[in-house]
């Protein structure tokens, strides 16, 4: 194994401690959804055991992240980035960045409803920063019911109950930024700044 491999490889333990601390996952809550033993994991990430195929499989595919982005491989000369939309609760995600880790950017969109849906909404751990680029939003958000025209950000902890729909029946396209707890984006700058919806 020459030189290059091997700095490959001893780089690829504090890369994925990193993603998971990143990610808020425990060793524990890996192993079960991973099926590696929780020693062996650690001993991945602490460079005791050698990164192999059959290891980093299951964790890309749980962080959703490419194999490449794992062991840190270098990008080839096309600057295209080829997108995979993921598809839930009826809407699609398109993911725009590929870093592991850190702030997820993808780009939203929620379907055209031929009759109003009911908000379901949903709580989990980190921060959300949202921006409208087509149609109207419906942001539920706490005790809130917000509607956001093309043009609106709003900003707010994953924490509050929330839930995305369309205002009008129509199709709605939007950017999202999602990032661990304490990350932050400021929105809603200018000569008229209202509340953002993570302080009301």
């Amino acid at each position: 194994m020459d030189h290059e491999t091997d700095d490959v490889l001893d780089a690829v333990g504090p890369r994925l401690r990193a993603l998971r601390r990143d990610r808020g996952i425990t060793l524990a809550g890996l192993a079960a959804t991973t099926g590696v033993s929780e020693s062996t994991l650690s001993r991945l990430e602490s460079g005791q055991r050698r990164a192999t195929l059959e290891l980093l499989l299951p964790l890309a595919r749980t962080y959703d992240v490419p194999l490449d982005d794992l062991v840190g491989a270098p990008r080839t000369g096309d600057p295209r980035i080829h997108l995979k939309p993921i598809r839930r609760y009826g809407m699609t995600f398109i993911p725009l960045s590929r870093r592991p880790g850190g702030v997820q950017a993808f780009k939203m969109i929620i379907p055209a409803q031929p009759k109003p849906q009911k908000p379901t909404p949903q709580t989990h751990e980190g921060f959300e920063w949202l921006y409208v680029l087509n149609g109207r939003l419906r942001l539920v958000l706490g005790e809130r019911d917000l509607n956001l025209p093309p043009g609106e950000a709003a900003e707010f902890d994953t924490a509050l109950p929330h839930w995305l729909g369309s205002a009008d029946g129509g199709m709605v396209e939007l950017l999202i930024l999602f990032g661990p707890q304490g990350m932050r984006a400021h929105v809603r700058p200018g000569r008229h700044r209202p509340e953002s919806a993570a302080s009301r």
